[in-house]
Parts: structure tokens; C-alpha cells; sequence
């Protein structure tokens, strides 16, 4: 299993790291006033939405009565939906079988820009490299809201990686995950990816890539797989947003709220996994923060996307451009895959908070920068949690 996003390929300073084939949208100041448009599925498989993007979809010559059958596969352009409220994602039961979900792959290399000087703004000296250490299994005793992302892009099967957040409208009962714009949305080449699913805990256990192969569901994806009935992302990623060069990457973030493939327990996310991070949009500046602690499944060499890994480093500062805002930085040797997943520290309160994600790192590894959550993140993040809040 090759790195998910593209796996950079020339030698220039930073380059995304699961961005490439698969990218997410940005949004705006007001992101959080557009949420996305939301498709679930009954138990009879019959495709249930609004009406009002049953049309937006006719106007893009979409039947969804023969998506699940395989019209999802057409990647047409004008048929890639792109815009916030065309989001949909009509759950496909059992796609996401064992062996599709090990190989879940990246789209091809590609090189990267050499716009990335660091020049403006402020930018911290390069970290030194810190090796990332496997998670100890289980998974769900030592990182019970990480998680892996898959997805379908015009170029396969990718994956991502995510953190299980809370919800402001649903203490305790979240169904809301966060991840990078770029596991969701192609940005500004693209639209919307397809048969957007969350595993919680994948590979729990930390098998081996070869015992993966006859280990039953159960194992892979112990407290099952979660559809994405909803997705958001920043308007500034969907219209800036590129797989290389750093483009859109300071809003390179998104929330999925999910929804159990065959209807579960009765209980969220946050019930069944037991656990969910509340998400810090004030985070402290930089000099104040003690350390970090960015959790993955990286995916390109020498990894193989299987296990969960994580790096801990005190961050520094990464300005792409002057007038965008500052990413963190943390020295980290986690590659494509591991892109999406959170970055925990301690919060205002003094209490493990996430405050950023895995966005962008450079084509030999070594580190990895996120977005600083701000009022963007937190538009997004409550519209999210708004659009369900009477559910």
C-alpha cells in the first residue's frame, strides 16, 4: 500500500502530503453558514436526500438509483460534483469489504512545486526529524478516537487518516469526525471525493500487513465502519486547494458526521468508541506550547498504511504566505496516509484538546505542518454540528 495522497516526487521544500488525486474544499470567512448537502440510505438500499439536491443532481445528469450500482465510478467532469451544497455520499453497503479497505491506495506521484520559500511571515529554522513510534495495541486502550478515512477518487482507492471530536449539540453522543480538506474535497481541481467511510480503531490489534489478508472484518474494523452523511470543508481549500506546493494548506481542514453502514447499535460514535476530543480554536501561540502529538497511519514507505503511528515535538512556525495564516510545525518522519489526522495538545483549559491536523510535509519526510484553528475551522465545525442538532 503506497502512500495515500501523492507521494512527492521532486526535491523541493515541502509538498503535501495526501494531497494529490485527492484533496478537500476550503472555505471561507463565512464557511460555517454553507454547510454541504447530506445523503443517507434506508435499509431497503433505497437512496434517501433532500429533494432540493435530488434537482442540483438531476441538473448534473446524476442518477442516484444507479449510483450505488456503480454510477459512482464516473468521474466526468461534470459530473464531479464540486460545490459545498452538492455533497453526497449515499452509503454503499459493504463496499468497503477487508480487502478493499488494505488496498486503498494513493494516486500517482507527482512533483512539487517550488513555491514554498517560507520567506514571508514567520517561519521557525527546519525541525530535526523525530522518529514516529507505533501505537501500542490495542488501539482503542492507548488512541480510542483515532481513526482511518477511506475514499474514491478518479485515481482508486485512497486513505486518510482522523480523530473523533466532540459535539457541541450532542454531549457525549458525537457522531462528528475531523480530518484534512484533502481527504474529502479535491480542491480547486475537483470536487467532492466518493463513498466517504470512517473506520474507528482500524486494525486494532496491529497485525501485520500479511495477517490482515485472512483476518475476518471484525479485526480490521472492530467498532465498524461509519458513512459519512455529511461533509464540510473551508471554502478557501475548495477554490485554492492543490496536491503540491502548499496551496490552500493553512485551511486544509474538514468535519464528517457519520452514520453507521447497517444501522449499529442505536448508539454514536462517541458512545461506541468511547471517547471524542473537543476541539481548541484558541489554541496557544506557539512558544507556549510544550509539545504535540500528531497520531496517523502513514502509508508511504516504509509504511505500508496498516498501523497506527505517532510523533511528539515541541512546534515551531511555518508562514507560506504572509497574508494567509501561520501553520504549526512539528519535526515528524509520518508520510502520506497519516494526512488528516489530529494533532493533540494541551488546551486553554490545560486538558488534551485537538488543535490542528496533518496537512502538508516535505518530499523527504522529516516533518509535517498543520493548520492554526481559527474562526474559519470553528465556521465549519459548528455548521456541522448545527445542520444535526435536532437529530
Amino acid at each position: 500500500m503506497r502512500p495515500i495522497r501523492p507521494t512527492l516526487a521532486a526535491a523541493s521544500i515541502a509538498a503535501v502530503l495526501a494531497l494529490a488525486a485527492t484533496a478537500c474544499g476550503p472555505s471561507e470567512d463565512n464557511a460555517g453558514d454553507k454547510p454541504s448537502a447530506s445523503a443517507s440510505q434506508s435499509a431497503d438500499q433505497k437512496i434517501t436526500i433532500p429533494d432540493d439536491l435530488k434537482e442540483r443532481l438531476k441538473d448534473h445528469g446524476i442518477d442516484l438509483d444507479k449510483w450505488k450500482n456503480g454510477e459512482w465510478k464516473n468521474w466526468d467532469r461534470d459530473k464531479w460534483l464540486r460545490e459545498a451544497k452538492d455533497f453526497v455520499n449515499p452509503i454503499i453497503e459493504d463496499l468497503w469489504d477487508p480487502d478493499r479497505m488494505r488496498d486503498a491506495d494513493t494516486p500517482p506521484e507527482k512533483p512539487v512545486d517550488n513555491d514554498i520559500s517560507g520567506d514571508e511571515g514567520v517561519t521557525d529554522p527546519t525541525p530535526t526529524a523525530v522518529n514516529a513510534q507505533a501505537v501500542k495495541a490495542p488501539y482503542h486502550a492507548n488512541a480510542a478516537e483515532a481513526g482511518k478515512v477511506f475514499f474514491d477518487g478518479p485515481e482508486g482507492s485512497m486513505v486518510c487518516s482522523a480523530t473523533v471530536v466532540k459535539d457541541p449539540a450532542h454531549p457525549g453522543k458525537s457522531n462528528m469526525v475531523w480530518t484534512a480538506g484533502h481527504c474529502v474535497h479535491a480542491g480547486k481541481s475537483g470536487g467532492w471525493y466518493r463513498n466517504i467511510a470512517f473506520v474507528p480503531s482500524y486494525n486494532n490489534g496491529a497485525k501485520a500487513t500479511a495477517e490482515l489478508e485472512t483476518a475476518p472484518k471484525a479485526e480490521i474494523a472492530p467498532y465498524g465502519v461509519w458513512w459519512g452523511d455529511w461533509a464540510q470543508t473551508s471554502e478557501q481549500w475548495i477554490s485554492q486547494g492543490a496536491a503540491t506546493g502548499g496551496q490552500g494548506a493553512p485551511y486544509d481542514f474538514a468535519v464528517i458526521h457519520v452514520t453507521p453502514e447497517k444501522g449499529g447499535t442505536g448508539k454514536s460514535l462517541e458512545e461506541t468508541v468511547g471517547s471524542a476530543l473537543p476541539v481548541e480554536f484558541n489554541a496557544p501561540a506557539v512558544p507556549k506550547i510544550a509539545g504535540m502529538t500528531a497520531t496517523g497511519y502513514p502509508a508511504a514507505p516504509p509504511y505500508d498504511g496498516q498501523k497506527l503511528f505517532q510523533c511528539t515535538d515541541k512546534p515551531g512556525r511555518l508562514s507560506l504566505k504572509a497574508e494567509e495564516p501561520t501553520m504549526y510545525r512539528i519535526g515528524c518522519t509520518m508520510t502520506g496516509g497519516s494526512s488528516g489526522g489530529g494533532w493533540v495538545a494541551q488546551g486553554q483549559d490545560g486538558k488534551p484538546a485537538l488543535v490542528s491536523n496533518t496537512s502538508i510535509g516535505p518530499v523527504t519526510a522529516g516533518w509535517l505542518a498543520g493548520p492554526r484553528l481559527g474562526k474559519e475551522a470553528e465556521g465549519v465545525y459548528a455548521a456541522v454540528s448545527k445542520k444535526f442538532a435536532g437529530q
